[in-house]
């Protein structure tokens, strides 16, 4: 009987491996195939699917009209059908651009995703400190780990979720290496930091996301909504007293990104607690009130309550 259970469990770990082995073929396939594609086709498919997650599946319809409307309760009706329509416009493009990354030579990177003001995060390179760069889900932060390490000296380790395909994953991780990136589990973020100290580093993390325990979370009010948001970055550069930039990803038009680097901390140590969160809450905020369309309303930015 026991030897009945190994067998079908020996099957069962087979059978994950080549699913996920398959999978993999197809994604690489998939991704080979895209990097064919000129860009001025490609936004011919980023066109189709917008029509098909707006028109047909509508992708996270209600996530998004509920997201709006909550934090611009004065739009009318056909403004805020226009806001949806550009919202899943800037989706589509930030999608096909993310798969496109892929295969980019690193001339298409460095042109298409430019540091507007490197001189910001080369100081502290001079110094000999590292950073913590903190980008955010607004125009196309899909390119952002592949494009610093071909435009600053410093070594850069960006943190991610791995996914659940081995193979997948392992494709991901070398296809960032390629720029010069090292692509850090978010579960190991602690062993990250200390891994790479004494080497000057640009530490990137996302701080918009909504974090997994309302408990160790700052509260902040954000886009008029009380928000919670990751406790992450304040805590590591607080317990390493390294300098935070925030940054600022604008689209100059359809596949060409800047960035702008500005400073929201160089002594953390000399912040109240919080204050970190709060002046990086507040820089996010002035720029999505400005192009509200270009950052991801499409995740459920609001699900914890405090």
């Amino acid at each position: 009987m026991v030897k009945i259970v190994d067998f079908c469990s020996h099957i069962s770990t087979l059978m994950k491996h080549f699913i996920n082995l398959l999978l993999a073929f197809l994604v690489i396939f998939f991704v080979l195939l895209i990097g064919l594609i000129p860009f001025v086709v490609l936004y011919l498919f980023s066109d189709l699917l917008y029509m098909l997650l707006f028109g047909v599946f509508r992708y996270r319809r209600k996530v998004i009209y509920k997201n709006l409307k909550q934090c611009f309760p004065d739009l009318e009706r056909k403004e805020l059908h226009h806001l949806i329509r550009l919202t899943y416009r800037n989706l589509t493009d930030v999608t096909v651009e993310g798969i496109k990354g892929f295969s980019m030579t690193n001339r298409q990177i460095r042109n298409r995703h430019k540091i507007l003001n490197p001189e910001i995060i080369e100081q502290y390179y001079e110094s000999g400190r590292s950073v913590i760069a903190l980008p955010c889900h607004y125009g196309n932060w899909e390119w952002g780990s592949l494009s610093p390490g071909l435009q600053i000296k410093f070594n850069i380790v960006a943190f991610y979720k791995p996914l659940s395909n081995p193979y997948v994953d392992r494709f991901l991780r070398w296809n960032r290496s390629r720029t010069g990136t090292t692509l850090a589990s978010i579960y190991e973020t602690t062993k990250t930091f200390k891994l790479h100290k004494g080497t000057k580093t640009v530490f990137l993390m996302a701080a918009d996301q909504s974090p997994s325990s309302p408990d160790k979370a700052y509260w902040v009010n954000f886009l008029g909504r009380d928000t919670a948001f990751l406790h992450g970055p304040e805590k590591h550069a607080r317990n390493n007293n390294l300098p935070v930039v925030y940054v600022d990803i604008q689209r100059v038009k359809r596949g060409y990104y800047t960035m702008y680097l500005s400073v929201i901390t160089d002594n953390p140590s000399e912040l109240e607690e919080g204050e970190i969160t709060q002046r990086y809450a507040n820089k996010l905020e002035s720029v999505i009130l400005k192009q509200p369309e270009n950052w991801l309303w499409s995740h459920r930015r609001w699900k914890l309550r405090r």
